[in-house]
């Protein structure tokens, strides 16, 4: 490696690192919990049958999942002021990845809601809990831990997503080594410093994913543990 080379790399990692830090964690943290919230609801509108609702929730379920993202991001951003509608571009980025990452994580979170038993529901009804009560105190910690892998999986995935919003001018992490690779006409080594910072923002994330999972399980483990001791003196 050039000495040239390497005082750019040094000067540029800063450079990339501080858009890593003020936009593309923020974005990526800010889309997630929207996604997620939005996930939520969608799913429950199809365990519920609302027959309206859930036909639409099915229907924006296979445009967002039969789309790719890039397009949902050009169509909010470039399309929109067709219609009359300006949104600025971190707006036009939260929008589309939020609606994209609802659109599949909510058939995680349905399918972990089914997962859980129904003779559970039933057993609330019979202590006389009502819908919402069953939901928070039996149904979803049980989901919760099926689906928290998969939407972690999302987590990870969607940090390197986010990369994409430099296709509508966002200045994230890829769209400032974007802009220092133009200026130093170093792309190669400069895109590869930018995908090493993915590298260890992804390690980082899976490294915690592990901690959780063994925590979440540690948890489950006590609490059989205790219920199948409360059952023998019963």
């Amino acid at each position: 490696m050039s000495e040239r080379l390497l005082e750019i790399l040094l000067s540029s990692f800063t450079k990339i690192l501080i858009p890593c830090i003020k936009v593309t964690i923020p974005l990526t943290l800010i889309v997630f919990v929207v996604g997620v919230v939005l996930a939520f609801f969608i799913a429950l509108v199809q365990i519920l049958n609302i027959k309206v609702l859930r036909q639409l929730a099915r229907i924006y379920i296979w445009l967002f999942r039969g789309t790719p993202l890039l397009v949902q991001l050009f169509i909010i951003f470039y399309g929109m002021p067709s219609l009359g509608l300006m949104i600025p571009a971190f707006p036009s980025a939260v929008i589309a990845f939020s609606l994209n990452l609802a659109a599949y994580s909510s058939e995680t979170i349905r399918s972990a809601i089914l997962s859980v038993p129904v003779g559970q529901t039933e057993a609330g009804y019979m202590i006389g809990l009502g819908y919402p009560q069953i939901m928070l105190r039996i149904v979803l910690p049980q989901a919760a831990r099926v689906a928290f892998p998969t939407l972690f999986n999302s987590l990870i995935g969607l940090t390197k997503d986010t990369s994409l919003a430099s296709s509508i001018t966002v200045v994230e992490m890829f769209k400032a080594s974007q802009q220092i690779a133009g200026r130093y006409f170093e792309p190669f080594a400069l895109y590869c410093e930018a995908a090493f910072i993915y590298l260890i923002i992804s390690s980082l994330l899976t490294l915690l994913q592990s901690y959780l999972e063994k925590k979440l399980e540690w948890k489950q483990k006590k609490e059989t543990k205790i219920f199948t001791k409360e059952k023998k003196y019963a």
